[in-house]
């Protein structure tokens, strides 16, 4: 982060807190006049601090009730098709997140669906379908404590 300065930090916070802020607003939030903000703002984009802008979906509300973080361990012979695998993962609409793990698991993956059935159906129909699937461990989340996409800007500083 050396090459941002804190105003910066303050500005990619604004953001990440509230996309939906016009660069006004951001630079009244942070004490500095429109223009360099939108000058700092498009530089920041340029520089790919910022990806991309989204609008959060409820999906409680979208009636995706479960998650489940799914464990993931390909064959032996599979190992030297880790990219395969993640080829297939990344078309999977159900998986939001997927990462690779040192330990015992090769992928973790973030699954959201419907209900129980729906992860059910996705995991005989699409997920141990994938190649060189080994084993497939589920953990279902029963309550969310926090769920956040604001990075802890402020604690690098």
């Amino acid at each position: 982060m050396a090459e941002l300065s804190s105003t910066d930090i303050q500005i990619l916070d604004a953001l990440q807190q509230d996309g939906s802020l016009t660069t006004q607003e951001v630079a009244d939030k942070i004490n500095i006049s429109q223009s360099p903000c939108w000058r700092r703002i498009n530089r920041l984009e340029e520089k790919r601090f910022i990806e991309k802008k989204v609008s959060l979906l409820n999906r409680e509300r979208l009636g995706m009730e479960v998650v489940v973080f799914a464990t993931v361990n390909l064959t032996t012979q599979g190992r030297d098709k880790l990219e395969l695998f993640e080829q297939e993962v990344e078309v999977l609409p159900e998986v939001m997140e997927c990462y690779t793990m040192a330990g015992t698991w090769d992928y973790m993956l973030k699954v959201v669906v419907k209900d129980i059935r729906h992860y059910e159906r996705f995991v005989r129909g699409k997920l141990t379908r994938l190649s060189h699937i080994g084993e497939v461990h589920s953990h279902i989340a029963v309550t969310e404590i926090k769920n956040t996409t604001v990075l802890p800007l402020g604690s690098q500083i």
